[in-house]
């Protein structure tokens, strides 16, 4: 098989016909979303990040947006019908969805969580998102990401 890499959503998005083309970058360790996009020469506008929240509730969300913005908290939360939600600390990350921090993906994380893109990325015929894996990114057709997570799409950017 050579030195490609398979992470659980490159495997997830094969078995469901997806069409992706994985982007790899050299990089050891964390390195925030807009040097990962210059990394891979992808655009900073359609490239995506992914937020785990809990809400009031105890339950998690995963929220996917823009790497330049920031989430609208009260906005997230009407989305997923929760009073409120609030990110979860970085030491959790790995235990509730089995990735690390700069290499979490809206696919394949331990359990399905209900998951919201933010709606900006409907006028993208694709974005970017992370392939799993610390020096990885996949570009996908948000129609199918929302497809196989099962996501819905609502404006829960922040406004300045």
């Amino acid at each position: 098989m050579g030195k490609e890499v398979k992470t659980n959503a490159v495997r997830i998005l094969e078995r469901n016909k997806v069409p992706y083309e994985l982007l790899t970058y050299e990089c050891d360790e964390f390195i925030d979303g807009i040097h990962s996009a210059e990394a891979t020469g992808t655009p900073v506008a359609q490239t995506y990040k992914t937020l785990v929240m809990q809400g009031k509730s105890k339950k998690y969300y995963v929220f996917v947006i823009p790497i330049a913005e920031e989430v609208d908290l009260k906005a997230a939360a009407r989305a997923v019908s929760e009073k409120s939600v609030e990110m979860i600390h970085v030491k959790d990350l790995t235990a509730i969805t089995g990735y690390v921090r700069g290499g979490c993906s809206p696919l394949g994380m331990k359990k399905a969580f209900p998951t919201v893109i933010d709606a900006s990325a409907r006028q993208y015929s694709e974005i970017y998102v992370s392939g799993g894996r610390i020096g990885t990114s996949i570009r996908l057709d948000p129609q199918d990401l929302a497809r196989v997570v099962r996501a819905t799409f609502a404006d829960i950017l922040a406004r300045p």
